[in-house]
């Protein structure tokens, strides 16, 4: 079965009320839907240009890359943190429209080489109080992306799947506020660590794709604020 497949089956399962939590911080990921925001995030997956992946592990997925961006690190809200491409819905839009308006906003990304395969279960983003929909995208026709505007995005890359899923390149991130502490699976690749929402969004998704691969969950990487 090919990776696309695998993605395809996941948002008809999904349609079908069959996907429930990968694990606890996934279940975590609420809020409340009454006064909430809505949003949508673009999960766009392609096929590996001649860029090659970093490690030469047999992993799942080996040929595929997934769009992300570095959010500027003067916002005021998750600043220098990694995301999808994504943002709120405005009214009378729908969720894929707005994460294909998002995509295009912040990266450049010609959406119509974007099939959209559909969307997953709503999930809440506690601290900015969103309701968001991650939409799947295969990137049928891939298109140059950069940096649209310095004031909200820091870097725009592509990381490859094959990065993401080596045990290598995987920690717990921790961050503090206070008495509390904050964990969460994430992802050190391309000069970043892929942390909070979107990492959590990215070891859920892997575990109901299949994809996921056993990681020491107890190496901890401290994240500074």
């Amino acid at each position: 079965m090919s990776a696309r497949q695998d993605l395809i089956d996941l948002v008809q399962r999904s349609d079908d009320g069959n996907v429930t939590a990968p694990n606890t911080a996934w279940a975590a990921l609420t809020v409340d839907e009454a006064i909430a925001r809505k949003a949508a995030v673009l999960m766009l997956f392609g096929v590996l240009d001649d860029v090659p992946a970093s490690s030469n592990k047999p992993l799942a997925a080996a040929d595929l890359d997934v769009l992300l961006l570095e959010r500027a690190h003067t916002l005021g809200s998750h600043p220098g943190q990694v995301a999808f491409p994504g943002g709120g819905i405005d009214d009378g839009e729908t969720p894929v429209a707005a994460a294909l308006r998002e995509a295009e906003e912040e990266t450049g990304l010609d959406s119509s080489g974007v099939e959209v395969l559909g969307t997953l279960q709503e999930l809440g983003l506690a601290r900015s109080n969103f309701l968001v929909t991650p939409v799947l995208g295969w990137w049928a026709s891939p298109s140059p992306v950069g940096v649209v505007d310095y004031g909200e995005s820091a870097q725009v890359f592509r990381v490859p799947v094959r990065d993401l899923l080596d045990p290598d390149n995987r920690v717990t991130a921790t961050v503090s506020r206070g008495s509390k502490t904050f964990s969460s699976p994430a992802f050190a690749v391309c000069g970043v660590l892929v942390w909070g929402f979107t990492g959590i969004i990215l070891d859920g998704l892997f575990e109901q794709l299949g994809w996921a691969v056993p990681w020491d969950r107890s190496r901890v990487h401290e994240v500074a604020f």
